[in-house]
């Protein structure tokens, strides 16, 4: 279960006139993991808000699985772009967490016992199967985040979009999304992440699109683009830190994970706590 993703020529202005994305090209390939990058207002929201038709191109298309957006209604949409949205208020409205999580699968025409199977499973996964009889505000922001997420997991499209699943997240809450991220992807689904946390993206995350003034600024391998320097800074977009260390410490070495940092600092001649100029 994976399809493809492009947006071809978009362009997305906003009723006040502010146009957000101008002229973005981009395919996903099926099974892909994407991580989209760049500082608050460079347009990466309002790109991926086109997938599930919560927006519509201003000119330019979107393909998804080779159809038009233009053709289709959000509902249509939902059945292959589950979107987890960066705030989960926007998302969770039942009297119960399990409600909630079961209300996607519904909506797509499961029964009754698959759908509440569905959201069993979901929950379990996000860590959060003994809250279900709760209501969502009775959880903490980042736990609502989880049960946001489990709604999209028990609908299992084949696109998954996570706007900031780190954001609001301790230690524990990233590991289990980071664990989502892996689970859906060796499953051979599509996976696109807005994030502003790079060292989850560069642990996570195969390619990297950065963006800045509605355009795309770099594309392409995760490694490739963190090297881009110059790049990065023009997107107000900071490399992951291990990478800033080893930098800082005028290594060859281009670690981008804890275990990379480790077999890196093996190498590297010097003392490791010495900076070299």
């Amino acid at each position: 279960m994976s399809i493809a993703i492009e947006f071809v020529d978009l362009h997305f202005r906003y009723p006040g006139g502010v146009e957000a994305v101008r002229g973005v090209s981009l395919t996903v390939r099926a099974g892909e993991r994407v991580a989209i990058v760049g500082e608050n207002g460079a347009g990466k929201t309002t790109l991926v808000r086109h997938l599930n038709g919560i927006l519509r191109p201003t000119s330019g298309t979107v393909l998804v699985d080779g159809a038009s957006t233009r053709d289709r209604s959000i509902a249509q949409l939902a059945a292959q772009v589950g979107y987890v949205f960066q705030n989960p208020d926007e998302q969770l409205f039942a009297s119960t967490i399990s409600a909630d999580v079961e209300f996607g699968p519904r909506n797509l025409g499961c029964t009754p016992s698959e759908a509440a199977a569905r959201a069993a499973s979901a929950l379990a996964t996000v860590q959060l199967q003994d809250r279900a009889g709760l209501h969502p505000h009775h959880l903490s922001p980042s736990e609502r985040k989880r049960v946001a997420l489990a709604g999209v997991l028990a609908m299992q499209t084949p696109v998954v979009v996570l706007d900031e699943p780190t954001t609001g997240q301790d230690a524990r809450g990233v590991e289990i999304v980071a664990g989502v991220v892996d689970s859906i992807a060796a499953q051979g689904r599509t996976v696109v992440a807005i994030t502003h946390d790079m060292d989850f993206c560069a642990e996570h995350f195969d390619r990297v699109v950065v963006m800045a003034g509605g355009l795309v600024q770099a594309d392409g391998d995760t490694r490739a683009v963190f090297d881009r320097v110059g790049t990065l800074e023009r997107a107000a977009v900071e490399p992951p830190q291990l990478l800033r260390l080893a930098t800082h410490l005028g290594w060859r070495a281009r670690p981008l994970t804890p275990s990379e940092f480790v077999e890196a600092s093996a190498r590297e001649p010097g003392d490791p706590g010495t900076p070299v100029d």
